[in-house]
């Protein structure tokens, strides 16, 4: 039997399958403790580690050894730990890469690239990066993700989407708003006013329609309350439902499940996608009928990225799916 990613997508780029949190932490302990709970609640969120902000200035050297060292340990058993390095006007940028790639460049498992203001300065950071893979013999292309959050990276957000190797465009709302010069109210780094207002409205619908008409997850930016996880849930779910985003960022422990309960699949569709795409696969892919109505290769391809959503979401998947598609 054919599997759906063979039978579905051909010579096309996949769409990346990846979890739907990314936690953010600075320091070592925080990292650790990040690390712990990836390994406590399952592998279901991401680990960005910070060389930018979590660096102090002067220590920016000691800080990626440090992190270079904490995710070649065995306390990185997942292996699901990127980290953000400086931006391209920081005189670091390149050795914080000569730092982490000679160390970690095998499992890294992306690079988070801030502050950008054009698609040129991202492509300049990507060669680097292949380049001192190359140098290093490691063969594999590290993905990377790319923050929107000045006005020159949302001018030229398409442009950066096309950049081979990009994964995620990530909203930087806060940087994003401190660069209107007041035009936008501080209230609006918080809801509601975050998704109301028209300035960021656009932005965000931009740069998430950029990105899923090239093949990159669009990931939205994090909840200032720290102590109330329903407000995270209900800016998760806003950011998905109504904005198209698929991932989020997360800088409080709390705020990890919340966004992961609010951007996995329902339940009941991940029992329709299972029974769907069980009875095309029996028919060789052909149409089907199910429950009343037609299904092809279109709406199986949309079941499946669904069943891959809640696979990596850790919702229970139905015994039989289970087996054919992720055995």
């Amino acid at each position: 039997m054919v599997h759906p990613k063979d039978a579905l997508f051909d010579a096309e780029k996949p769409f990346p399958v990846i979890p739907s949190c990314e936690h953010f932490a600075g320091s070592e302990k925080l990292i650790r403790k990040a690390l712990e709970m990836q390994d406590t609640i399952g592998p279901v969120f991401d680990i960005t580690c910070d060389c930018e902000d979590g660096a102090q200035a002067g220590k920016e050297k000691e800080h990626a050894e440090m992190i270079a060292t904490v995710l070649s340990s065995g306390a990185n058993k997942h292996k699901m730990a990127g980290v953000r390095i400086h931006d391209y006007q920081h005189p670091h940028w390149k050795a914080d890469l000569d730092i982490l790639i000679p160390k970690i460049g095998n499992i890294v498992t992306y690079f988070t690239l801030p502050k950008t203001t054009c698609a040129a300065h991202i492509q300049e950071m990507v060669d680097y990066i292949k380049t001192v893979c190359q140098q290093n013999g490691i063969e594999r292309s590290i993905p990377v993700h790319v923050l929107i959050e000045t006005h020159g990276a949302l001018r030229e957000v398409w442009d950066i989407a096309k950049i081979e190797t990009v994964q995620v465009l990530d909203f930087g709302m806060m940087d994003f708003v401190s660069s209107h010069q007041g035009a936008i109210p501080a209230s609006c780094m918080r809801s509601p006013g975050q998704f109301d207002h028209p300035l960021l409205a656009r932005a965000k619908v931009e740069m998430s329609a950029a990105a899923l008409a090239n093949g990159v997850v669009p990931s939205h930016n994090v909840t200032l309350d720290l102590k109330n996880p329903y407000q995270t849930y209900k800016d998760a779910e806003r950011a998905r439902n109504e904005f198209g985003f698929l991932r989020m960022w997360s800088i409080y422990p709390t705020q990890i499940q919340s966004i992961v309960d609010a951007m996995k699949p329902d339940y009941s569709e991940v029992n329709d996608a299972a029974n769907i795409l069980i009875a095309a696969q029996d028919n060789h892919w052909g149409p089907i009928q199910y429950e009343g109505e037609l299904h092809d290769r279109a709406t199986y391809r949309y079941y499946w990225q669904l069943l891959e959503r809640a696979h990596v979401s850790g919702l229970s998947i139905p015994e039989q799916a289970q087996k054919r598609f992720f055995a």
